[in-house]
């Protein structure tokens, strides 16, 4: 079984000014009112990007790639409202939203599950989400994460395989990430929200993994957790994931960090700490150029689905240039590969290039 899953997918603010079909350009950040500084920012950067784009545009070189791999299960981290909700939430600077008229650029790469339990999610309100929500279901696209009410945010994606067996996925944010505690769904809609890494709660998650896992099954926990920025993973991240593979998950999916974390193998299960942005609006923004966020990573996942062991990890670099993810050079390839084996060391995980542009897990 091979599944892809990536990190943050930024399609609002200034890569929707760039489809078919833009939104409402303007913004209540500090510095930045209109989205299409953003897309002068990247210009300046890399180059002209031709207006309009087609909805493909954004992913680049990783629709060929992924394609290829021929994934069971395509999951993504899809930190944007599409909605033509006003209503900003007032208590944050930073707003995400994409054009509902706009989905296919998301329609493109043909997710089974988009993870909405992230800090991005009710930037427009429960309104916004609810638009969200309609928009994704109208284009056949399953979300997780968040709902209309406490049920349906808490409900698993199960996506269904070809041969036999099942993806589940369930996925939930924590105020590490970003996600505020009163977004939490209850009888209102919100994101599932789990307000700490204590044993309490990864056995609740342990239970509801119980609950909809058959045999042949694989179940990824896809979690919002950590800061934008850093490398590290905490000792009660690695105590929650460990405790979450215990519990019968296959496949810890992490995201929130602008860059790609920790890789570890626990008990034959992958944990990936943070993912990384996959698709934004960053370029040319001043003040992390040692973290290389331009510099993207496609994570192809073979697990077996008899038991959900890890099979192989092969990541694709990929890097962001006109808003479009291209293939990289082999110096970038080799800093992606080199900066992965330095930050996941604590966990004995080392790395080779085993292709141009393809990074591999070193299994013993």
């Amino acid at each position: 079984m091979v599944l892809f899953l990536c990190g943050d997918v930024m399609v609002g603010r200034g890569v929707d000014q760039i489809l078919p079909h833009p939104g409402d350009p303007s913004l209540a950040e500090f510095y930045v009112q209109n989205a299409n500084e953003y897309v002068a920012l990247a210009e300046a950067v890399n180059g002209p990007i031709p207006r309009p784009v087609d909805f493909a545009w954004p992913w680049g070189d990783a629709l060929a790639a992924v394609d290829n791999a021929e994934p069971d299960a395509r999951v993504m981290n899809l930190e944007t409202s599409i909605t033509r909700c006003d209503e900003r939430a007032v208590e944050k600077g930073i707003h995400y939203r994409m054009c509902p008229d706009n989905i296919g650029c998301l329609a493109a790469a043909r997710p089974d599950a988009c993870v909405l339990a992230n800090n991005h999610t009710l930037d427009f309100g429960r309104q916004g989400l609810g638009e969200t929500l309609d928009v994704l279901a109208g284009a056949g696209l399953r979300a997780v994460g968040a709902g209309r009410d406490a049920d349906e945010a808490r409900r698993p994606a199960i996506i269904p395989r070809a041969c036999g067996g099942r993806v589940v996925v369930l996925a939930f944010g924590m105020p590490s990430g970003g996600v505020p505690r009163r977004w939490a769904a209850g009888d209102q809609a919100g994101v599932d929200v789990v307000p700490e890494l204590s044993r309490a709660r990864a056995a609740e998650i342990a239970d509801r993994v119980r609950e909809v896992k058959q045999p042949g099954d694989v179940a990824i926990a896809s979690i919002h957790w950590g800061p934008n920025w850093g490398y590290d993973a905490g000792d009660d991240e690695t105590t929650f994931a460990h405790r979450l593979v215990d519990g019968g998950v296959d496949v810890v999916h992490g995201h929130s960090s602008h860059h790609p974390r920790p890789v570890e193998v626990y008990r034959d299960r992958l944990v990936l700490y943070g993912c990384g942005d996959f698709i934004d609006d960053y370029e040319g923004i001043a003040g992390y150029e040692s973290y290389r966020d331009d510099l993207r990573l496609a994570y192809l996942v073979s697990v077996a689905p008899d038991s959900g062991a890890l099979i192989e990890l092969r990541m694709v670099a990929l890097q962001a240039r006109r808003m479009r993810l291209e293939q990289t050079s082999p110096a970038d390839t080799a800093w992606l590969r080199s900066t992965l084996e330095r930050i996941s060391r604590g966990f004995g995980t080392r790395f080779d290039i085993e292709a141009p542009g393809a990074i591999s897990l070193r299994r013993p």
